[in-house]
């Protein structure tokens, strides 16, 4: 329905971009299972289910120093009963071609270490998994100690308090946790199948993929991905994504300053099939391979008087394949001083590392991934402080999964977050008053559900600038008003990262799923260089009695007199029916309204009726009630009327939310979500027998709570008996 503010005005169009990636060392390519709704834990049943979680495991969950004490002063190992030594810790579409044997270190090999001289990149040898992505993480990581052993904890032995039980700490949707393995490793022929360290005896670098494994539910899981995805998880950073084909003139100066301040990168070449995964370029690159970035260096060649850039790759396949120019016995090398041959070979000090010049690393590599250091990673001065404000929110399909700007008609019923923008940054740009801010989009949970068929949704963000609303902005809005800022490009990426240099001001945040009905959780930051709010844009939860009042008129009709006649036939001599006399009330009062191509209200509904309209605690209507709920109903079917554009009987799960607060019910998006979960069929579509069952419990509740909030502060306290009469009787 058009508002008057947009009468007359052209609709906009705005140009969406998107881009499907193909994971790094990945055996094939996005699957068409991403596009599947209700996948697992990221549907609205795993908030309602939350509720039963307090069942599930009831035991308090022990520190990592609690257990292996316990275990130490038993004289027991540990054996992990989270993450089992069995297949099903391994792969979960098939089973292994081989037998895997699982042994502790000390059945491998003689006086196993933990760390021998420092946790560094030469202990980081790929094994038979295609988690490459993972291991130049790892490989980045090793460079910046204090950052490696928040992640890995160096007090833990082989020899002292050992009891097979080692921990690692992982950044997770906005908090660190602490991963604890038992030291079982999966083996064949008495050797380590996945990671390794070119030492025999040193078991850090393994015993860190277990728990990365465990922490998505199994080794297959960490099967392909992008080297972003491990970087966050190891430092709780911000990722940026650099298409090096359309990369900043000044990209070798941004990269030179974010290793200065310990950020991590890692960079790859696209493919753009499952074919072309792992073939080799003419210079013995791999495609859809993840290498780290170590170093970078700016030398003079002697005889033409310039500089040369050059830029340090490792291979976590602990081999070099690169023969362009500046490989290991180039003729480059003779160009420049020996003091700087000297120096940067000094720099390379194994042989999966190499240099090359960055011209060629722009011509070879397709994509750059970097992630920068927030303040909260480690416990030291930052050059910036950022404010960080983080929110949590989901796409439900049919209420709250609207998709991209591509969809007008379900874009708006996208979770909206209201981002305030206070402070001007201190050095403006051209005289220019702006504010820096850096929104990063996550996606929760898609790698740990595929043994489900999960994969990355592609993903982006709108911005649009406020115009003083305060509440979920309407459909009408987004169709006359255009963004003030977006992401580059929606992407199959767990996390979209833009930086952005607006005007003070107040912005909405529209975080979306490229196409609509795709159902995921998500976690939306926004980091600022001075002071911002960031918080989800809700209507206030209430209900306008007011509204409900003009509603009722106060005469009977020669409707309502038919309705008597019918009701004293039903009825009988007591002058009350129950839910099944309802029932048939309903329907033949319904057949003479063609308008509604209704057979009637199920048996439920009538008792949800019943429970509405029953003031006297009989669990039967008298006639009075019974015409109370009639008016009720004939103004809800006013409102159905306007949504239900083709008389099909039923109305658009997305419209539903329109339709609930033109009744006068003020709600929240997981309320929303729920009502769409509860009542919308298969289709999105909601028919009138559902409708009207929820507006029936809307009010009941609304009703109840009422009654029970003798101060109106908005606030209620319940015994466990008050509650359940409120919620069983409803």
């Amino acid at each position: 329905m058009e508002n008057g503010e947009y009468k007359g005005k052209e609709p906009l169009v705005e140009d969406t971009k998107v881009k499907v990636l193909f994971e790094t060392e990945a055996s094939s390519g996005p699957d068409e299972k991403a596009d599947y709704p209700n996948l697992g834990s990221n549907s609205i049943y795993s908030a309602i289910l939350s509720r039963n979680e307090a069942v599930k495991d009831a035991r308090r969950l022990k520190t990592f120093l609690e257990l292996r004490d316990k275990y130490v002063k038993k004289s027991v190992v540990f054996e992990d009963p989270l993450f089992p030594a069995n297949d099903s810790s391994l792969f979960y579409s098939h089973k292994p071609s081989i037998k895997f044997e699982w042994k502790r270190p000390s059945e491998i090999c003689e006086n196993p270490q933990f760390i021998i001289d420092g946790a560094n990149r030469t202990d980081i040898c790929q094994g038979e998994l295609g988690d490459c992505w993972l291991l130049a993480a790892i490989a980045c990581l090793t460079v910046n100690e204090k950052l490696l052993y928040r992640v890995v904890p160096s007090d833990q032995s082989f020899t002292e308090n050992y009891a097979g039980i080692f921990h690692f700490q992982f950044w997770r949707y906005g908090e660190w946790i602490d991963v604890i393995v038992d030291d079982r490793l999966p083996t064949f022929n008495n050797q380590l199948v996945f990671t390794k360290s070119f030492r025999k005896n040193e078991f850090w670098s393994a015993l860190f993929e277990k728990a990365y494994a465990k922490l998505h539910g199994s080794y297959e899981a960490l099967k392909g991905g992008n080297t972003l995805e491990a970087m966050e998880d190891f430092t709780g950073g911000v990722t940026e994504f650099f298409e090096l084909s359309e990369a900043p003139k000044d990209l070798y100066s941004i990269m030179r300053k974010a290793l200065e301040r310990g950020s991590l990168m890692g960079c790859s070449i696209d493919v753009t099939s499952a074919q072309e995964m792992e073939t080799r370029t003419a210079q013995g690159l791999v495609r859809g391979h993840a290498y780290s970035i170590i170093g970078l260096a700016e030398c003079d060649e002697v005889a033409k008087n310039t500089k040369v850039r050059l830029i340090r790759l490792r291979n976590p396949w602990g081999r070099v394949l690169w023969k362009g120019p500046w490989s290991a016995n180039s003729k480059e090398w003779s160009t420049i001083s020996i003091a700087d041959r000297e120096n940067l070979k000094k720099q390379t000090v194994e042989e999966s590392e190499f240099w090359m010049s960055f011209n060629d690393f722009m011509r070879n590599f397709t994509k750059l991934e970097m992630c920068n250091l927030t303040p909260d990673t480690l416990e030291c001065e930052e050059r910036n402080s950022w404010t960080v404000s983080v929110n949590e929110g989901r796409w439900v399909r049919g209420s709250s999964a609207g998709g991209c700007r591509n969809f007008p008609d379900t874009f708006w019923t996208n979770p909206q977050y209201r981002l305030q923008l206070y402070d001007e940054d201190d050095d403006p740009e051209n005289g220019e008053v702006v504010c820096t801010v850096v929104v990063a989009l996550m996606q929760k949970g898609r790698r740990m559900q595929r043994h489900q068929g999960a994969r990355f949704l592609t993903i982006g963000f709108s911005i649009y600038e406020m115009r003083g609303q305060n509440q979920h902005l309407q459909k009408d809005f987004f169709l006359y008003t255009a963004s003030k800022a977006k992401c580059k490009t929606y992407i199959n990426l767990r996390e979209v990262t833009e930086r952005f240099r607006l005007p003070p001001g107040e912005y909405i945040v529209i975080p979306t799923t490229f196409e609509p009905h795709q159902e995921g959780e998500f976690t939306l930051r926004v980091f600022s260089e001075k002071q911002n709010t960031s918080e989800e844009a809700e209507n206030t939860i209430g209900s306008d009695q007011m509204q409900r009042k003009l509603l009722e008129p106060e005469e009977e009709t020669e409707e309502e007199k038919q309705f008597r006649a019918i009701f004293k036939q039903i009825s009988g001599d007591d002058m009350q029916i129950c839910a099944n006399e309802l029932k048939t009330i309903m329907k033949n009062v319904l057949s003479k309204h063609t308008e509604i191509k209704s057979e009637g209200f199920s048996l439920e509904t009538c008792r949800s009726m019943i429970a509405l309209m029953d003031t006297d605690g009989t669990g039967k209507l008298n006639l009075q009630e019974f015409k109370h709920l009639w008016k009720k109903i004939k103004a809800w079917q006013v409102i159905f009327k306007q949504y239900d554009k083709n008389k099909s009987c039923s109305i658009s799960s997305f419209e539903m939310r329109n339709a609930v607060n033109d009744a006068g019910f003020h709600l929240n998006n997981q309320l929303y979500n729920i009502i769409a979960m509860r009542y919308a069929d298969e289709k999105l579509n909601i028919d009138f027998d559902s409708y009207i069952c929820c507006f029936v419990r809307l009010e009941g509740m609304f009703r109840a709570f009422n009654a029970f909030d003798k101060d109106g502060d908005g606030i209620i306290k319940l015994n466990v008996l008050e509650w359940l009469q409120l919620t069983m009787y409803s």
